[in-house]
């Protein structure tokens, strides 16, 4: 086993495949490790949160490194048939891939009994492996700009099934009618870590067949005699989120949440709400609403100007970090920020929203949570009669950046920075890097004038990524991950922004420049000498 660093209170572990892997997160399941938050298991690694005030990592390292892996003691998992028509377009490629017939792949499919791995790329995508099965196939050369929903595919070691249209480069070799994902089951994700798996064969189809797309349902209906906010204008984009829905991850999704949470807890504590409610997270301003009924509101994050106009016609200015009153009839409006990416939003009493999934915060990858708001909605607000005393005190966490600063963020080196070069690594933080417009909640796409090269060209299994890793894909330019990040990636990961700069990281405008600041050498992760 390798320990690898990812932050302060994550840590990757590195065995030598898949058995390993396995044999590790069956330990750790029936044995549990006092302060161990979260596993992410992959391919080849579990990438593991913990609380540091619990444990160390130096401590967790020795704990871990005790472990047996040579048998498996986990429980005989919840068992899933699935249906397949295999008529996959890919079905012929795969048996010449083998030097085996078409029908020797079904057979060989359809007998092995596969077991959930992990889960990841997509919500619901789970990576499905057999003992008994030895292929090993490749992706195609050009990946695919769609692949149904309900597509079964292999690539490498692993079975999946598509639970939702998406570009890919597995190679489809049938089609099952059975819905991986859908949010009206208790449990979305049909395949989940552990459970087993077995394909029946039912006959083949003369034309694929694809699962009708399931839309998202929109965010709230308005209960009768209630005040509320109706939508005049969204800007660019307005969405509800809160801290985000931690420990989700079995589904194959990470947290999402607000992108610069420090504001959100201020803009809540400013109306009196609990600091987690949900919020609105308005970007570049734009945004304008109508009061129906009297409603308290406060506005953080990036500072813009805040406009409100009276039915009787007069305009007011207010501040950012202060309680606003808002009158029956009152207009309010959002320019644009001098400075910061997104705004928060929070009512007093809190928004009339549906949890889904633990959480009320819409995940741009994933497409899961309350809808992106839109003109004409209205956004109920409940009534105020357990809010605590507003907070006055609040203040910006940080001075927000605009797009003529040099922003420094903090990084720890790792879990890959071994993968790359010296040179890569020293230009890592010599460089200035671009916050470009391909940028959003999912990541900053960065660009420098020079690229980070690889000192190892292999392809990088699947494993766990945290909200803060910088990849590195084949390009050479970073994309430092945010939010709504991927739960796995398969590019390796130079280092990852230290948690207390993750909120400054939220709020970098585009064009605007950052400046990496590792603040430790890489070096691997060796247990506590003295931990019993």
């Amino acid at each position: 086993m390798r320990f690898l660093p990812v932050n302060f209170n994550t840590i990757m572990v590195e065995l030598s495949g898949l058995p390993e892997t396995l044999a590790l997160l069956d330990s750790l399941s029936v044995s549990p490790i006092f302060g161990i938050e979260e596993i992410i298991p992959a391919a080849r690694t579990l990438m593991i949160r913990f609380r540091p005030a619990k444990i160390s990592a130096q401590q967790l390292v020795t704990e871990i490194s005790c472990r047996d892996l040579q048998a498996r003691g986990h429980a005989i998992g919840k068992q899933i048939e699935i249906p397949v028509h295999y008529n996959g377009d890919d079905l012929t490629a795969v048996a010449e891939i083998l030097g085996i017939t078409v029908q020797e792949v079904v057979r060989q499919h359809t007998e092995n009994e596969y077991t959930v791995a992990f889960t990841g790329f997509a919500p619901g995508f789970a990576y499905l492996a057999s003992d008994a099965s030895q292929w090993n196939i490749p992706r195609r050369k050009t990946p695919r700009t769609r692949i149904p929903a309900g597509a079964v595919a292999l690539a490498g070691e692993f079975s999946s099934v598509y639970p939702q249209a998406s570009p890919g480069g597995w190679q489809i070799i049938g089609i099952t009618t059975e819905r991986m994902w859908d949010l009206s089951r208790s449990s979305p994700a049909l395949l989940q870590p552990g459970y087993r798996v077995n394909f029946r064969d039912t006959g083949h189809l003369p034309t694929t067949i694809s699962l009708p797309e399931v839309p998202i349902k929109h965010a709230v209906s308005l209960p009768e005699s209630s005040c509320y906010l109706e939508i005049l204008s969204v800007g660019l984009q307005t969405l509800f989120q809160d801290l985000g829905r931690v420990g989700q991850s079995g589904l194959g999704i990470s947290e999402s949440g607000a992108m610069d949470k420090s504001a959100l807890r201020s803009a809540n504590r400013i109306v009196g709400n609990v600091s987690d409610q949900a919020c609105l997270e308005i970007v570049q301003g734009g945004f304008k609403a109508i009061a129906h009924g009297q409603i308290v509101i406060a506005i953080t994050g990036a500072p813009c100007p805040i406009e409100i106009k009276t039915p009787e016609g007069e305009t007011l200015y207010v501040n950012t970090y202060q309680p606003i009153d808002l009158n029956d009839g009152d207009e309010i409006s959002l320019g644009t920020p001098a400075a910061g990416m997104r705004s928060y939003l929070a009512v007093r009493g809190g928004f009339v929203v549906p949890a889904i999934l633990s959480s009320h915060s819409f995940d741009t990858l994933s497409n899961i949570g309350p809808s992106p708001l839109n003109v004409r909605d209205k956004l109920a607000v409940r009534g105020t009669s357990h809010c605590a005393a507003v907070s006055f005190s609040e203040t910006p966490a940080f001075a927000m950046p605009n797009k003529d600063d040099v922003v420094i963020l903090d990084i720890i080196l790792g879990p890959r920075t071994d993968w790359f070069t010296q040179e890569a690594i020293d230009l890592l933080s010599d460089q200035i890097w671009q916050v470009t417009p391909q940028s959003n909640r999912i990541g900053l796409r960065l660009s420098g004038k020079r690229s980070l090269s690889r000192l190892k060209q292999q392809e990088l299994p699947s494993e766990g990524t945290c909200a803060g890793a910088i990849q590195i894909p084949a390009s050479g330019q970073p994309v430092l991950f945010l939010a709504d990040h991927p739960l796995t990636g398969g590019y390796p990961v130079i280092a990852s922004v230290a948690d207390y700069h993750l909120d400054l990281a939220g709020q970098v405008p585009v064009n605007a420049k950052i400046r990496f600041n590792p603040i430790s050498q890489f070096q691997e992760i060796q247990g506590s000498k003295d931990f019993s």
